[in-house]
């Protein structure tokens, strides 16, 4: 994934922009950076690897050597950003989050003479961000270059622009991540997440809707090109990576994940489902919310009976190797025994993708003394790599569980078949959660319905992604 964080002040702004850029942290683990812009001295940058170590540790080093009244910076999945750009529309920074699927066909369409040369990074691959500037610098002026860009990528790309005159932000043109803007007496700022500069003292001011193009300064924002009439916000910021306190669309992150519990147990005791427990518990963290939401409309106990120990390894899959993420996985989860033993519980998960952690997850319940474990997923089951975002993209998609299982059952037929397979009530659905219970070692197991989810959100259906799940764009 990857979170963005801009501000542009009368005075300096660079702890603005110090700590916004870190409360976006939860979105990315591989790349942090920052630049700021400054009259006399111009651009200062600084780009670190942030993977064995936060944000915030590897920069507050660099603060002495920050200043300036404007800055954007980024957390990072993917490419080294932001970076600064030189050509006929003047100097500027960009970072950007988002995927660009066809990167090599533009490169080749584009960008095949001589006189074009493109940065490789590690993987041979080119940087996103480098290629975006370079289909803005098309064009006779920043505005249409990055409609120009946004035209031509498939996938998605949102877009922070830094110049000596200030911020330009761009949302990507079906809207899938959310672009909002907050303001203060002496300032604004732009952000993916909305709680990141309530704590610094600004209030919501304006959300950019769908490809729509606007530029900051201290003083206020002005439209530079309208938004677009389609749609298409990721489902998965309320379900799984956006921050409880943030708000998307008007709909809060926290609120929603204990609606769609409350929906997921109300559906399942209507369904005559509901199976009998002693506790209901989330898996940590994402998952909590959907649990308690759960817990109480079923009128069952809601508990911990594990927590997770998180000071040296905030997040599982930070490692490259895949044996060391679930072995740190599994290194942080602390049972609290009277809480497990002889008990039967229910877990809820913000989602299942491939189900390794989680199969080692059960292992370690009936290890620990639990006499049942019962799964349920806050969402459908995912049955296509997302090609839009970075949630749940696969070299293949038999990688996620859903669909590895309907090739296990029925070979290359069952993937004609995957809508049947992805409701519970038919008779492929249930074949599906009944190998899966029998593979991971669960006693019974439920997802959320598509419908249930969208009804959470509260969002017109064909303004949300639903892509993962239906497989329709």
């Amino acid at each position: 994934m990857g979170g963005f964080f801009g501000a542009i002040s009368k005075q300096d702004c660079v702890l603005d922009l110090f700590f916004g850029v870190d409360y976006h942290s939860h979105l990315g683990t591989r790349r942090g950076g920052m630049v700021v812009y400054d009259e006399k001295d111009g651009y200062q940058r600084q780009i670190h690897n942030i993977e064995n170590t936060p944000f915030r540790t590897k920069f507050e080093k660099d603060l002495a050597d920050f200043h300036g009244c404007s800055g954007i910076g980024c957390i990072s999945d993917t490419d080294p950003q932001p970076l600064l750009v030189r050509s006929h529309l003047g100097m500027y920074a960009i970072t950007t989050v988002g995927i660009i699927n066809n990167a090599e066909e533009l490169v080749e369409q584009y960008f095949s003479d001589h006189g074009h040369q493109f940065m490789a990074m590690s993987s041979g691959k080119i940087n996103a961000t480098e290629l975006t500037a370079a289909l803005i610098n098309q064009k006779d002026n920043l505005v249409d270059g990055i409609r120009h860009a946004q035209e031509l990528i498939r996938g998605s790309i949102t877009i922070l622009l830094l110049t000596h005159e200030g911020i330009i932000a761009a949302r990507d043109r079906l809207g899938r991540l959310p672009v909002l803007i907050g303001k203060r007496e002496d300032a604004h700022c732009v952000s993916f997440e909305s709680f990141a500069y309530q704590k610094l003292g600004y209030e919501d001011d304006y959300e950019l809707g769908p490809g729509e193009v606007v530029s900051l300064t201290a003083e206020g924002w002005e439209t530079l090109a309208p938004a677009g009439k389609d749609m298409r916000i990721c489902a998965f910021l309320w379900t799984y990576y956006g921050y409880p306190n943030s708000r998307y669309e008007g709909v809060n992150v926290e609120v929603m994940r204990c609606h769609n519990g409350e929906i997921m147990a109300r559906d399942e005791a209507a369904n005559g489902t509901l199976p009998d427990v002693d506790f209901v518990a989330g898996v940590p963290d994402s998952g909590v919310p959907h649990a308690i939401g759960y817990a109480n409309n079923c009128h069952k106990t809601f508990a911990r009976p594990f927590v997770k120990y998180t000071p040296t390894w905030p997040r599982s899959f930070m490692p490259d190797n895949q044996q060391v993420r679930n072995q740190v996985a599994k290194m942080k989860q602390i049972p609290v025994p009277e809480l497990i033993e002889g008990k039967k519980l229910l877990f809820v998960d913000d989602s299942i993708v491939r189900g390794t952690q989680l199969r080692e997850t059960v292992e370690f319940l009936y290890e620990s003394g639990a006499k049942e474990v019962h799964m349920r997923s806050a969402c459908p089951p995912i049955m296509y790599g997302c090609k839009y975002l970075n949630f749940s993209r696969s070299n293949s998609d038999l990688e996620l569980l859903a669909r590895a299982t309907v090739q296990e059952l029925e070979g290359d037929e069952g993937h004609n078949h995957l809508e049947e397979y992805a409701d519970a009530s038919t008779e492929r659905g249930k074949c599906m959660l009944s190998t899966i219970c029998r593979k991971l070692g669960f006693d019974s197991l439920g997802y959320q319905s598509l419908d249930g989810l969208l009804e959470a959100i509260g969002l017109d259906r064909d303004k949300v992604c639903t892509y993962c799940w239906t497989g329709k764009e």
